[in-house]
């Protein structure tokens, strides 16, 4: 079997872009097949060649097929008695984004209640512990398709070359709260604002004046050697476990400065120690989502 071949179990909430996933998996190189029940997976993954003919296959399971926790415990523990590399990739959304959607599809939801809020509220339940064992979760509430094909073209396009760590830097702000999926959170409301200098606030930290003012802060130099330090510390660990997608959240008051600033030092930094880093700023009002280290 190829060291590199990789099964991706593509599952999450319904409404929140699976099948969109599956397409891009399937654009990338994934050979991918959908609705497949978890009793199956191991025969499946057989006759797709998964190994043999091919290496990279991607698999929906979703709660049409009636997946729990246990079923994708058990699924991956058999992947991984093969031999196989696994990535398990949930998609999500927030409760406000999954009804628009459902009520302009005018489709009826797979989960029993006696609304479609219950219906939600019911699968998101029951996925919970699912969400919690996912290896990438992508919230796909602000995300247009083209940019979450975007985001998962960021995170599948080079498994078919690697393993390595992959890290995602966003800068946000605190006052439209904190990104759903994050697995580190920065907080940089500490240092000065550049919102409140007149010359400065239109810009963001992407500008060359506003990045010399936050970065040349003493507390700022302090900072980013401490989150330098921490991150050298903890990516080579991350891999050592097995922990293939890192999400760093980096926020600050508005999301325009201070968190850009941060956040475009740490994908450098990142980047310099040949690590995969893509860095996104969700309130900056720019669209950047630039690839580094590739």
């Amino acid at each position: 079997m190829s060291e590199a071949s990789h099964v991706v179990i593509v599952t999450g909430l319904s409404g929140a872009g699976r099948s969109q996933a599956a397409k891009v998996l399937e654009d990338v190189g994934y050979f991918v097949i959908d609705n497949i029940p978890p009793a199956v997976v191991g025969t499946v993954v057989d006759h797709a060649g998964a190994g043999v003919t091919r290496s990279h296959v991607a698999l929906v399971i979703d709660s049409r097929g009636g997946l729990t926790a246990e079923d994708l415990e058990s699924v991956l523990l058999g992947l991984h008695g093969r031999g196989f590399r696994t990535t398990v990739l949930y998609l999500d959304a927030d409760d406000a984004t999954l009804i628009r959607r459902y009520e302009e599809a005018r489709r009826p939801h797979p989960a029993d209640g006696a609304t479609l809020a219950e219906s939600i509220a019911a699968e998101r339940a029951a996925f919970e512990a699912i969400r919690g064992a996912a290896d990438v979760i992508v919230d796909t509430s602000d995300l247009n398709v083209h940019q979450l094909r975007g985001r998962l073209r960021e995170a599948f396009a080079t498994a078919s070359t690697d393993a390595t760590m992959r890290v995602d830097v966003t800068s946000f702000g605190f006052k439209r709260g904190v990104p759903r999926v994050v697995d580190l959170l920065l907080d940089a409301r500490f240092l000065p604002n550049p919102h409140w200098e007149p010359e400065l606030r239109p810009l963001t930290g992407l500008d060359a004046p506003v990045r010399e003012f936050v970065l040349g802060q003493d507390d700022a130099v302090e900072f980013m050697g401490k989150i330098e330090d921490l991150l050298d510390f903890l990516v080579p660990r991350y891999q050592a476990e097995g922990k293939s997608y890192l999400t760093v959240g980096v926020g600050c008051t508005g999301g325009r400065h201070r968190s850009v600033a941060i956040a475009e030092a740490i994908g450098e930094h990142l980047a310099e120690r040949g690590i995969e880093v893509t860095v996104h700023h969700r309130d900056a009002g720019v669209e950047t989502d630039d690839g580094r280290g590739r």
